[in-house]
């Protein structure tokens, strides 16, 4: 293959990024990729200044920008989220944005959704590996007997989170630990490595027959961070939420231009295809409205891979329809991370959610937002209106 490089691009293929740090350093990587004659035009505008994304991104060059729409009102009847709120949705996809505000309107001509938070705790699963059977029942046995011991190693690691409990798998010479904590406001991924660490430390130290073990991993795969699983649908990790509301029959029809009967129907005969097929769960698009909320309030999208995992229920009532969602393993947080950026500050202040004590009320909205949005599309595909809304909305026409 004939190389089509010219003679700056390979001087300077195969080069480091520039990584020097402040504003000098964003300005050498612009130029290091513009002397590949790759245009940035619209990366280079309106940059962060470098102290201001430092812990957050590392060779900054510039920020993507994704438009954010908003939606709402969205009326919620929660413990911690109560009253009416509008919600920013950052996103590419056309319709997205119509199709929650939809969803929300409806819930709103029903009185509101209800919503409830049923656990509340982060994860982090390390593995130990044994020369025999009964050591790895020795070290079970002595795990069960020393959880103080643990919870102390925690507690000096971090003034905001606790170790709660922990749960004890065994297969055959491997001893998996799924440690669960309290991390307060934050997501807490870091909170609970550092004190995981901590922890296995102080096992190391403590344990009297250590010498048995053949191998140790910090994070072993049981974590499932970032990859859906079914322990986490069935134990949860982070929050997990469920959002309710009962949608009468002239809502639906006036709002949806559908019937209970339809819905019913759908609910059932796409659990059922859901379930031949190996779908992970019997919803509908939970992670889009998860994604475009992400990113709007600067939590970590690459949680969607286990967040997205919502559960539906669909009931007939007597006037209509009873929908729920259940959220099992939701990982948000309103401090740390990328909460502090400008944009996404800005975001989760529209919803009242930026700072301490707003960890809960930021999971119901997300919920209730989740819920929305499933309500629209079961409306759109029932009514056979789903191709006609992109069609309208979706397509970039030039």
């Amino acid at each position: 293959m004939t190389s089509k490089l010219n003679k700056e691009e390979k001087e300077l293929t195969g080069k480091s990024v520039p990584r020097k740090k402040g504003l000098e350093g964003i300005y050498e990587r612009q130029e290091f990729i513009e002397n590949l004659d790759k245009k940035i035009d619209w990366l280079k505008k309106d940059f962060y200044p470098d102290e201001m994304v430092r812990g957050n991104i590392e060779n900054y060059l510039g920020t993507a920008k994704i438009p954010v729409g908003i939606a709402g009102p969205l009326l919620i009847n929660g413990d911690h989220a109560q009253g009416e709120f509008y919600i920013p949705l950052a996103t590419t996809e056309g319709s997205l944005v119509a199709s929650y505000n939809r969803g929300m309107t409806v819930i709103k001509k029903s009185g509101g959704c209800k919503v409830k938070i049923f656990e509340d705790g982060m994860h982090r699963a390390p593995m130990f590996r044994f020369s025999s059977l009964t050591e790895a029942e020795k070290f079970t046995k002595w795990l069960k007997n020393n959880i103080d011991i643990m919870k102390e190693a925690a507690s000096k690691t971090t003034s905001h989170g606790r170790l709660d409990d922990i749960d004890i798998y065994n297969l055959g010479r491997t001893v998996y630990v799924r440690f669960g904590f309290f991390t307060a406001d934050a997501a807490g991924m870091n909170m609970v490595n550092l004190a995981s660490y901590a922890i296995c430390k102080k096992i190391q130290s403590t344990y009297p027959h250590w010498n048995a073990v053949e191998s140790f991993h910090l994070a072993s795969k049981f974590c499932s961070d970032k990859k859906y699983s079914q322990i986490n649908v069935l134990k949860g990790r982070g929050k997990k939420v469920t959002a309710e509301v009962e949608i009468n029959k002239e809502v639906l029809e006036n709002l949806l231009r559908t019937t209970p009967e339809r819905i019913n129907s759908s609910f059932i005969d796409g659990t059922l295809s859901g379930m031949y097929c190996g779908a992970t769960s019997n919803g509908f698009h939970a992670a889009n409205g998860l994604t475009a909320l992400f990113i709007a309030c600067g939590q970590d999208v690459a949680n969607i891979a286990e967040c997205h995992a919502d559960i539906w229920d669909i009931r007939l009532t007597d006037d209509g329809v009873y929908f729920a969602i259940t959220l099992p393993s939701l990982i948000v947080g309103t401090v740390g991370g990328g909460t502090n950026l400008p944009t996404q500050k800005e975001c989760l202040n529209i919803l009242g959610c930026k700072g301490t004590d707003k960890s809960l009320k930021f999971a119901e909205i997300v919920a209730s937002v989740v819920l929305a949005g499933e309500i629209s599309l079961v409306g759109a595909i029932t009514s056979e209106e789903w191709v006609t809304a992109h069609e309208k909305y979706g397509r970039n026409k030039e």
